[in-house]
């Protein structure tokens, strides 16, 4: 049991910090926590998919010194998908915290529970 968690430490470190950030954006009322534990959980799936394309011993898909071979590099569909998600989790962070600022210009707190209440009572 012991070796099979070294082995596959990474995968475990995603998946508690996938857990992290997802009790924080369900626990947390603060907008700007549930931005960050978003975030959180963005990075965990970038981990747990960077780990799961990599193959030890294995190099960058980039022919050099005229090996051809598919068994001498990783798999670059993974790391593709890394870096899509990193762009994609980038835009929709900046367009989170955009309608954040909204939001504290207008009801002056970040309290989700309280914008709530105040817009019920706007209604």
């Amino acid at each position: 049991m012991g070796g099979n968690l070294q082995a596959n430490m990474l995968e475990a470190v995603s998946m508690i910090l996938f857990g992290i950030g997802f009790g924080n954006l369900l626990l947390q009322n603060n907008l700007m926590k549930k931005i960050i534990g978003l975030n959180i959980m963005d990075s965990a799936v970038y981990l747990f998919l960077a780990e799961k394309g990599y193959i030890m011993g294995r190099m960058a898909p980039i022919v050099v010194n005229g090996v051809q071979s598919a068994e001498a590099y990783i798999n670059p569909i993974p790391s593709g998908l890394v870096l899509t998600g990193i762009v994609v989790s980038v835009s929709v962070s900046a367009l989170m915290l955009s309608l954040t600022i909204r939001l504290y210009r207008r009801y002056h707190t970040l309290d989700l529970d309280r914008i709530s209440m105040m817009m019920k009572r706007e209604e």
